[in-house]
C-alpha cells in the first residue's frame, strides 16, 4: 500500500499512528467487545472517552478552569450564527475584521441578528495580508470583537492579536488550532471545526468563558444555545462519537509523541520555513501572501501562468502529492501543511517543485 502526501485544506491528513491505533480498535475498543462507532453515547465506556478527550484538550491547550469546552456539530459555519445569538445581547453590536471568505460569512450571518460593523478588510488585495487595526475605530460598547485567526484559503494568520480591552475577543481557529500554544485567557470564545488539525469532519470545538454563557437571545433555537450544551456536558443530543474518539487519539499523539504544543510549533515552523525559503528563491513559483502575515498551516503559491499551474497540479498528483490545487478565488496552488504532514512530505514536495522548475524553465 502506497500512501500519498495529502496537502488538502480539509478534511486533511491524520497522523499515521492515530489511524493505525483506530484500525486496531475498530472491532473491539479496550475489551468492550464493540467499536466506538457503534456504542451508546450514554454508556460508561463512551463517557470515559469524551471525558478523556476534554481533559487532554484542557491539558494540551492549557485551558483555564473558568472556560467550558463544548463538543458540538454543524462546523464552524454554525458558530457564525451561534456566536451572535448568544453574545450579541447587551448593546446588540459586534465588530468584525474581514480577512477572507469565512470571516466575511461570519460577518454576514451576525448582521442578521444585530449591528455588525466591519472594522477593517483586506479584500482589496485578495485577502493577501492582515489589515493594520486602529483601536480608535473599535466599537466601545460592542458585545464582542470577531476575527478569523488563520485564513485557510488565503494563507494569512494573525501574529499579533487586536487589543480589544474589556470587549470579548472571539476567534475562529479552525485551521490553526493545536499548531502552536495559544493564550486562551485572551479570548472570550474560541471555536474550530476539527477537520484540519484535530479529527475527521464532524465535531466542532467551542471554548467559551463561563460568564458569556446564559445570555442567549430569545429567538435562539435550543440547539444553538451554549447554555444547553454546557449544562448537559455536550450530551444534550447524540454527539459525533467516533470523531471525538479520534480527536482523543490525536491529542494523545500531540502530548505523548510530539511532546506538546511548543514542540509542535517547532516542527511546523521548520516545515513552513523549508517551503517559504524555496518560494522566495524560486524563479518560477511565488507565494501570494505578504511575508509578515504568512500562515504556518496554509501556503498558497502561483507560477503566474494558468496553464503551467494546471500542468503542475496534474503532474504533482501523478507523483503522489495530492490536493495541491488552489482555491478558485486565488488560483494556482495551495499546500496545507497541518500537524500531521511530516517534514519529509514538505521536503519531497520542494524537491518535486525544483525538478518541475528545471524541466519547465
Amino acid at each position: 500500500m502506497a500512501r500519498v502526501y495529502n496537502f488538502s485544506a480539509g478534511p486533511s491528513m491524520l497522523p499515521e499512528a492515530v489511524l493505525k491505533k483506530a484500525a486496531s480498535e475498530m472491532l473491539d475498543y479496550e475489551g468492550s467487545g464493540q467499536s466506538v462507532m457503534e456504542m451508546s453515547h450514554r454508556s460508561k465506556v463512551y463517557d470515559g472517552i469524551i471525558k478523556k478527550a476534554e481533559a487532554l484538550l484542557r491539558e494540551v491547550m492549557n485551558i483555564p478552569d473558568n472556560y467550558k469546552v463544548l463538543f458540538l456539530q454543524g462546523g464552524a459555519s454554525s458558530q457564525f450564527a451561534m456566536v451572535p445569538l448568544n453574545l450579541m445581547t447587551k448593546s446588540g453590536k459586534a465588530d468584525y475584521v474581514i480577512t477572507g471568505q469565512w470571516a466575511k460569512k461570519a460577518y454576514k450571518e451576525a448582521a442578521r441578528y444585530g449591528e455588525a460593523k466591519v472594522i477593517a478588510s483586506s479584500e482589496d488585495k485578495t485577502f493577501s495580508y492582515i489589515p493594520k487595526l486602529d483601536p480608535s475605530t473599535f466599537t466601545k460598547d460592542a458585545d464582542y470583537f470577531h476575527i478569523c485567526m488563520n485564513n485557510t484559503i488565503y494563507g494569512t494568520v494573525y501574529h499579533e492579536l487586536p487589543d480589544t480591552g474589556d470587549v470579548p475577543l472571539v476567534a475562529d481557529i479552525s485551521s490553526c488550532i493545536l499548531s502552536k500554544p495559544i493564550d486562551v485567557s485572551k479570548f472570550g470564545v474560541l471555536y474550530a471545526g476539527a477537520q484540519k488539525n484535530m479529527a475527521p469532519a464532524g465535531v466542532t470545538i467551542v471554548i467559551i468563558r463561563e460568564d458569556l454563557i446564559g445570555h442567549a437571545q430569545e429567538i435562539t433555537p435550543t440547539m444553538f444555545n451554549y447554555q444547553i450544551h454546557a449544562d448537559n456536558g455536550s450530551m444534550f443530543n447524540t454527539p459525533p462519537c467516533y470523531t471525538i474518539y479520534i480527536m482523543k487519539l490525536v491529542l494523545e499523539w500531540v502530548k505523548n509523541e510530539i511532546g506538546g504544543l511548543e514542540k509542535m510549533q517547532e516542527i511546523n515552523e521548520k516545515k513552513a520555513k523549508l517551503l517559504y525559503d524555496f518560494l522566495d528563491s524560486s524563479k518560477m513559483f511565488k507565494g501570494t501572501v505578504v511575508k509578515e502575515d504568512r500562515s504556518l498551516m496554509n501556503v498558497p503559491f502561483v507560477t503566474g501562468d494558468a496553464e503551467l499551474d494546471a500542468k503542475f497540479v496534474k503532474e504533482s498528483t501523478e507523483a503522489g502529492f495530492v490536493n495541491l490545487k488552489g482555491h478558485r478565488s486565488v488560483g494556482g496552488m495551495r499546500a496545507s501543511i497541518y500537524n500531521a504532514m511530516p517534514y519529509e512530505g514538505v521536503e519531497k514536495l520542494v524537491a518535486f517543485m525544483k525538478k518541475f522548475e528545471e524541466e519547465n524553465a
